[in-house]
């Protein structure tokens, strides 16, 4: 082998971000909060910069209130014509403000006690079994756990044990599956005969957790008296269960979204956006100041120079707070106009939605539309969403036609669940036949995911609560 050394000549094409461009980027990503943390610091440290001292009706940082580059009145749009028949808003603000408040939309997030509580009421105990029901919810962990010592609350309440472990079992068949287990063995053991899977082979899995999670897979096998392939399987079903399903409540007061954005009806007709100036910090140059320094510092270059610096520095944060202004508004504004459907009727609605579809539209990367899209919110009529929920993938038409999104096939779903009676619960299957014949394609498989997605239980379940629920009313009166 014939080994030399030469000297090549390459040209490549990349591409290189600016030190500014890596700012503006992660301008973009912060959120209000961050944001005002941010130019908190810039105040401090720049001593050229000063507060705006216009109220909070400036629409953007560093330009004129009396400016209209905040809002995007969309009148004679595609985004649609009169506003009659939508919701209307009842402002707290100051007379003549039509913008909402935003506490009108602010909804009770359900807890887990409270999740509890509602089914134990539907639940027909009997006095004693009841009053055993509510002191076990009442020892229930935020992780739907069950931590009580069963001997001294048996001896606390004067019933026997035996009565405080039936009441247990009628518990655990409670939603979030796993609820009221006392043990991870136990929690995995509910949700696998929830779903008719706790054979012998399984049982044997979930009592040598510490192997699985050791990896001890000859020792498995063994005990569990399966093969390799099959045990893999065993695990992926263990792995897809819930350890701790009481987590997906929340058990605190819910952290207060302030939204971004504003979409209100319009008087000429469609809809109008607009930044909601609360979440703008607003700096300006303080010009007298800069005035002042300069007459100071003409026979000092240094001095000169750093006041140089921090206007280079104080123009730039004002320009980018501008830029990303705009860039919020301009994607929330084709948001509007592209989901018209979804404002003006609902969810039902929602159309299948890309970054790319917006993206193309308003000449801007992908990656833009996604960093503006991530932990930002609209306040519409209709509620509070962040701007990630009006994207979403296309479901086929049975006809051949326009596609459904994900989320207004989710929406169906649960509309024709909510419809359900006693005599007529309907299966996944029966869910499929009646999408088909509003349109949607859609398999059994991703009825049933969709369904398990938006915790839905199975038909068995919802008619076995709506039995016990009927049972309830009908002892009540």
């Amino acid at each position: 082998m014939h080994l030399s050394a030469s000297l090549l000549q390459r040209q490549k094409q990349r591409m290189v971000l600016s030190p500014q461009a890596i700012e503006a980027i992660r301008l973009l990503r912060l959120t209000h909060t961050e944001l005002h943390q941010l130019v908190q610091q810039a105040l401090e440290k720049n001593p050229v910069l000063k507060p705006d001292p216009f109220d909070d009706d400036s629409p953007l940082p560093g330009v004129d209130q009396r400016s209209s580059q905040s809002r995007s009145e969309i009148g004679e749009s595609p985004i649609g014509g009169p506003s009659g028949g939508r919701g209307q808003w009842k402002s707290q603000r100051s007379s003549g403000n039509d913008r909402p408040a935003v506490e009108e939309f602010t909804a009770h997030t359900e807890t887990l006690h409270d999740h509890v509580a509602r089914q134990v009421a539907l639940t027909p105990f009997t006095p004693q079994e009841r009053l055993i029901a509510g002191q076990l919810a009442a020892h229930l962990e935020d992780t739907g756990y069950l931590q009580v010592n069963l001997f001294d609350l048996a001896r606390r309440l004067n019933v026997r044990q035996a009565d405080v472990e039936r009441v247990i079992g009628i518990l655990q068949q409670f939603d979030p599956p796993g609820i009221f287990a006392r043990t991870l063995s136990e929690c995995l053991e509910i949700q696998l005969r929830q779903q008719d899977r706790f054979d012998p082979a399984m049982a044997a899995l979930v009592a040598n957790l510490e192997m699985l999670a050791r990896g001890d897979f000859q020792g498995l096998k063994q005990r569990c008296g399966v093969d390799e392939e099959d045990l893999l399987d065993m695990r992926n079903e263990i792995r897809a269960l819930d350890p701790k399903p009481g987590d997906r409540f929340q058990s605190g007061t819910p952290e207060t979204i302030v939204p971004d954005v504003w979409v209100m009806p319009s008087s000429e007709g469609g809809w109008r956006v607009e930044l909601d100036p609360a979440t703008l910090p607003k700096v300006l140059i303080n010009q007298t100041y800069v005035a002042e320094i300069s007459q100071l510092t003409k026979q000092n270059p240094e001095g000169k120079a750093f006041l140089d610096h921090c206007q280079e520095k104080g123009n730039w944060l004002i320009s980018s707070l501008k830029q990303r202004a705009k860039t919020i508004l301009k994607v929330a504004t084709e948001i509007v106009r592209q989901q018209d459907a979804f404002f003006t009727h609902g969810a039902a609605h929602l159309r299948p939605l890309c970054l790319k579809n917006v993206a193309d539209e308003i000449g801007m990367h992908q990656s833009t539309v996604s960093r503006v899209a991530s932990n930002r919110y609209m306040l519409t009529p209709r509620g509070v969403f962040e701007l990630k929920y009006f994207f979403a993938a296309p479901i086929a038409s049975c006809e051949g036609g326009d596609a459904h999104s994900a989320k207004a096939v989710r929406h169906r779903i649960k509309a024709i669940i909510a419809e359900e009676s006693l005599d007529k619960v309907h299966s996944d299957e029966d869910i499929v036949a009646q999408l088909k014949e509003t349109g949607i394609d859609v398999a059994r498989r991703t009825v049933t995911k969709y369904r398990e997605a938006m915790n839905i239980p199975s038909s068995i379940r919802r008619r076995r609560d709506k039995r016990l629920s009927a049972a309830a009313i009908k002892r009540s009166d």
